[in-house]
């Protein structure tokens, strides 16, 4: 992928030397600040809601949410694993939140504990919620579009909202009907 990458950039450069040549370099340049600036504005998005999601563990609501939706994910999951189960609920409530990179290592947790158990559903379904990541607040969406200029980057929850429901809703819901039928 890295090669793609670096032959559609040697090639777009040439392109551009050749066509507007005087302007290559402050293009590169300006292409340079823009790119550091969204690098700073999004690290520091996730500083904030990695630093909000250590809080709400450590003050133990993040263990209140995974208990909340524990009934409903033995049922999803169709799993009695108690620490599966708390990870794969932990990955959930923070994407719900929106919380960026805070999902990941939950997720992988509960994933391997989920095939250690040879439930392959779960694991089919944990990847699915994860992919579809229903969010009631796009965190890092709202980061780059607040980094872009926009006049009101939150315009976009109810949007992201309905989305994300539809696509878990029809996510999880494919899971369910394909895992009943490979089920053994």
């Amino acid at each position: 992928m890295n090669a793609i990458f670096a032959a559609i950039f040697l090639a777009a450069a040439v392109i551009f030397c050749i066509c507007d040549p005087a302007e290559f370099l402050p293009a590169m340049l300006t292409g340079g600040e823009r790119a550091a600036t969204l690098t700073l504005t999004l690290l520091a998005s996730y500083c904030v809601w990695l630093g909000f999601f250590k809080v709400m563990e450590q003050s133990g609501l993040s263990a209140m949410l995974s208990r909340r939706l524990y009934p409903l994910s033995r049922r999803l999951f169709r799993s009695d694993d108690q620490s599966a189960l708390s990870d794969a609920c932990q990955n959930i409530a923070a994407n719900l939140l929106g919380l960026p990179g805070a999902p990941t290592p939950l997720g992988v947790a509960a994933t391997g504990k989920f095939l250690a158990a040879n439930n392959n559903y779960a694991a089919d379904m944990l990847f699915v919620l994860n992919a579809t990541s229903l969010q009631l607040l796009p965190t890092t969406v709202i980061a780059l579009r607040a980094a872009a200029g926009s006049a009101n980057a939150a315009d976009i929850l109810l949007p992201t909202l309905l989305a994300t429901l539809l696509s878990t809703l029809i996510g999880a819901g494919l899971v369910a009907l394909t895992g009943r039928k490979c089920r053994t």
